[in-house]
Order: structure tokens, then sequence, then C-alpha cells
């Protein structure tokens, strides 16, 4: 533990342990589910998020590993974890840089919006040295003013791969795109038995996942005119 402590230190990242997990340390292979409670702080203390009252509900965040989250930090800070166990790790600001659209996302997930609501068809970077407001006055100047952020995880629970269905921001593009037929006609199937709300939650997903492919084509298309412009 202190060999790896000593490892977090070199990359910018201090970790303070306040409850021992339980077990032994998960390898943590590509693919492995993490479900946790995480909240977001300033140095000075001022909280950003609380995964337990965000949005009015308590609701932890589930992440799968080697999927190339926007935050890589936090898999990099979970892979230190026991199930269990409970830990602040101050991050320097060269892990908390994209944090703020990763809160955008979060926040909008809590209360049923899109998570790519408010977000222009830039890249994460790009977005971060505009002038772009964020819908949040928090998220606003942080963005503005990149500094280190402190976060406490509590790992509730590690799910080995294959032992858990895939959510729909965790497949690929592909997986993503073959999956849309289907879910739409279990929304159909719903629907018919007079299950509105089940329904409904279908063809959001559905929306949802058309939505965010739609937004990675942008992404290209804006990458490619950028390339053309320079040549």
């Amino acid at each position: 533990m202190e060999e790896e402590g000593r490892k977090l230190l070199e990359e910018g990242i201090r970790k303070k342990l306040i409850s021992p997990g339980r077990g032994e340390l998960s390898t943590f292979p590509d693919g492995t589910k993490v479900v946790f409670h995480y909240r977001t702080s300033l140095s000075d203390g001022t909280v950003l998020d609380d995964s337990r009252t965000m949005g009015g509900r308590s609701k932890p965040m589930e992440l799968i590993l080697g999927k190339k989250f926007k935050l890589s930090v936090w898999e990099r800070i979970l892979i230190t974890m026991k199930q269990g166990e409970v830990a602040e790790f101050t991050c320097d600001t060269k892990h908390t840089a994209l944090y703020p659209l990763v809160s955008q996302s979060l926040r909008n997930i809590s209360i049923g919006k899109d998570p790519l609501e408010g977000q222009r068809h830039c890249c994460g970077i790009a977005q971060i040295h505009s002038h772009h407001s964020l819908g949040h006055k928090d998220l606003d100047h942080l963005q503005a003013n990149p500094q280190p952020l402190v976060f406490a995880i509590e790992l509730l629970e590690v799910l080995t791969p294959g032992s858990f269905q895939l959510d729909m921001w965790a497949m690929t593009d592909k997986e993503q795109l073959d999956s849309v037929p289907q879910i739409h006609e279990k929304g159909n199937a719903l629907f018919k038995e007079g299950k509105i709300k089940e329904a409904t939650e279908k063809y959001y997903n559905a929306i949802a996942c058309l939505k965010n492919l739609q937004m990675k084509v942008w992404k290209q298309f804006g990458l490619h005119v950028a390339l053309l412009v320079l040549l």
C-alpha cells in the first residue's frame, strides 16, 4: 500500500484513507464494473457534487473500467481501493481539467436530461478554452479557473466482466446502434401492455443513444473541416 501511495504522489494524487475496505484488492481487468458514491470538493471544502444528494436522490455512480471515461483519474484512483473502502483523493489540476464537463453531464442525468445537453459540437479540450457557459455558475468558474479537486469515494461494489448487463453508455458505437431497434421494440411492447412509464423510458434510451452517436459524428465532421482549413 505504501508503494501504491508513492506512485500516486508521483502522479499528482494524494490519497487519505478514511475507512478500510474488506477482502483482497481486485485486479480490476478492463470491463470491470465499479459502483461507488462520490463527493467532489474544492480545496477550501466547497462541495460541487455529491452523488448522495444530486438530483434530490441518492444514486451511486457506475463506471466500466477500460471504456475511456472522460475523467480518467477516477479509474486511476478506484483501482487502488478495496470493496467497502472510503478514501479521499486530492488530485492536481492536470487530472481535473475536464471535470466541469463531466459534472454537467452527471447533473443532467440526475434530473432525467440528455447527458450531452448544453455541450457544443466540439471536443472537450475545445470547450474548456471556449467561453460557452455550462449552465452552472460554479462549473463555469471552475472551467475558467482550473484547480485541484478533492474526490471522496466510497467503493460499494466491484463486478467482474460478464457478470452484469452493459448499460447503454458503456456500449461501443456499434453495440449502441445495433441495440436501438431492440429497445424500440421493447418500448412498443410495453406501450401495448399499457405500461406507459416503462415504455417512455425505453424510447428515451433509444433517442439518447442516437443523440450520442450523432454528437460523435458532428465531432468527427468538425475535426475533418478543421484539418481541411489547415491544409
